[in-house]
């Protein structure tokens, strides 16, 4: 088994270790690769796509300002040439790259830069994203629907853009690497409209040739792609409607060569253990946590004791269990590897009899009865059924909709549609390794709006404020107060209860033998199980 842990470089300090930074120059050209998933894909336009099925498609298709190095957290110019940064750390000069264009052979200029960070911040766009562009002068306008376009975004010439931030933002060139910032261009985007998540036209390595919803999507290589040599695969094809189980068979037969939903636990043993497929699988560190949330403004979840009596009647060994312990029990948001965690909290302790006393102060002595949305690919129906016992104990009587992930989402989206969902398949890993990234998105105000991944509906006002103090420290001698003020409002956070963090979970798949050597592929640290970024270098056999 390859055994890949990328936890965040910029947290620990450490470079990043010599079998990551690999030389592909080589790599032969040529060749293809299957990628298989049970559901289809909801959309590939990058303002509203975010889950990780999406998400790793996307940055096929698209390119920012800024990036990673594949396989690590180092952050590189992608779409930017070069860039600078103002002493006090509020502008950003871009220059950008000439001569790249878009898939539909148009040049991409500073114009399109602008228009696309316009664009992303748009509420009428309801992109899930918006939020993390909060600190571009302007922002609050954009938002409150005052304004069209951000005051704070410039373009100077056809090359140079430069982008004002009303407070300096220690996060903000993560901000530009992520799918959120792609460039697009306008006038596609104009003729598609809504539909632009089924027509997406990018930058980026490869094209999209053809969808045959419900069926498959085929990516095709860019031959005019800006980055010369890449990307090094011909194709890409991904195959929809396979469930997990056949997905693997297909793999072991030579017939796939990525599950992209993961090996399912009821083969897990099964499969690390085979002599001929072990040295296959890839496990990678994640910054993940797996947690229920509970939407504070629908009864009785907008009572914090009962949010803290399901936190008290959550059995999360169990949860762990079934996963055939492939995680470790969580009691905060924010996983173990990430700066700003609080290794002394204890969390809530899982004691159903403290539950039941706490939901009758609660004024619900018998109970109550509500609904918990699960995404329906095992085991997240299992776990959910854990749930389900787990809550019946202290008398609520949970029923479960088990329903496609984009349509949990949509659920989570809305302001009184799900009153408790079960995150696993589509919880939250980091989209940058900074514990900013796990609030704004799913905690604070900016995600609480329809569309949004705050499936709570959690806003504190207080904290937010507390967040924009945090991200204010850019200088780094103040690491690590910053990383004390973040512990501190993700603490306060588990008093108010939005959710149960369960676990903190290892991401398990497998390769066909034709990807090459163990070392041929990378595990994203970031935010998918598989980086597809690797298959600009791949040495396809």
């Amino acid at each position: 088994m390859r055994k890949t842990f990328l936890t965040s470089v910029l947290a620990l300090g450490t470079a990043v270790g010599p079998a990551l930074a690999q030389d592909f120059t080589e790599a032969k050209q040529g060749g293809s690769m299957i990628v298989t998933y049970k559901d289809d894909v909801s959309t590939l336009d990058p303002a509203i796509g975010y889950d990780w099925q999406n998400w790793s498609m996307i940055k096929s298709l698209f390119d920012g300002l800024m990036d990673y190095e594949p396989g690590t957290t180092v952050l590189k110019k992608d779409l930017a040439e070069d860039y600078t940064i103002s002493e006090d750390g509020t502008v950003y000069t871009f220059k950008l790259r000439e001569g790249v264009k878009f898939h539909n052979g148009r040049e991409m200029t500073a114009e399109d830069v602008k228009y696309s960070l316009d664009r992303v911040t748009n509420p009428e766009t309801q992109s899930p994203g918006a939020g993390f562009f909060g600190s571009i002068e302007g922002y609050d306008a954009m938002a409150a629907g005052e304004a069209d376009s951000l005051s704070g975004v410039t373009v100077i010439d056809p090359y140079t853009v430069e982008i004002k931030l009303s407070r300096p933002d220690a996060t903000f060139l993560h901000v530009m690497a992520i799918n959120f910032s792609s460039i697009v261009p306008k006038e596609v985007v104009e003729e598609f409209g809504p539909d632009f998540g089924k027509n997406p036209v990018g930058t980026g390595a490869f094209y999209l040739e053809d969808w045959t919803l419900g069926q498959s999507l085929t990516f095709a290589r860019n031959t005019d792609y800006w980055n010369e040599g890449l990307p090094k695969l011909d194709q890409i094809t991904f195959e929809i409607g396979l469930e997990p189980i056949v997905a693997l068979l297909r793999l072991q037969q030579g017939q796939a060569d990525i599950p992209g939903d993961g090996i399912p636990p009821a083969k897990f043993l099964e499969v690390t253990e085979d002599p001929a497929f072990k040295d296959f699988v890839i496990e990678g560190g994640q910054l993940h946590t797996g947690y229920i949330t509970m939407n504070v403004n629908m009864p009785p979840f907008d009572n914090v004791k009962v949010r803290q009596a399901v936190n008290m009647a959550i059995n999360k060994d169990r949860a762990v269990r079934i996963i055939n312990g492939r995680a470790v029990p969580a009691n905060q948001p924010l996983p173990p590897t990430m700066p700003g965690y609080a290794p002394d909290y204890e969390g809530y302790p899982y004691d159903p009899e403290a539950a039941k006393a706490l939901l009758a102060e609660a004024g619900f002595p018998d109970g109550f009865e509500t609904e918990l949305y699960v995404y329906n690919t095992d085991p997240n129906p299992r776990i959910a059924q854990s749930f389900q016992q787990d809550l019946a104990a202290i008398g609520i009587k949970a029923e479960i909709r088990s329903l496609a992930q984009a349509n949990v989402i949509a659920a989570g989206g809305e302001p009184d549609q799900a009153p408790m969902i079960w995150s696993g398949g589509m919880a939250w890993i980091a989209d940058f390794p900074d514990p900013s990234n796990f609030y704004g998105p799913i905690l604070g105000c900016d995600g609480a709006v329809q569309g949004g991944w705050n499936w709570s509906w959690y806003c504190n006002e207080e904290l937010d404020a507390a967040a924009d103090a945090a991200d204010a420290m850019t200088d780094p001698a103040m690491a690590e107060e910053r990383e004390a003020a973040w512990r501190d409002i993700y603490l306060k956070i588990m008093e108010d209860a939005p959710w149960v963090p369960v676990f903190n979970e290892q991401r398990f798949t497998m390769r066909s033998a034709k990807l090459g050597g163990p070392d041929s592929i990378f595990v994203d640290p970031v935010h998918v199980p598989v980086n597809y970024d690797f298959v600009y270098s791949t040495d396809v056999q």
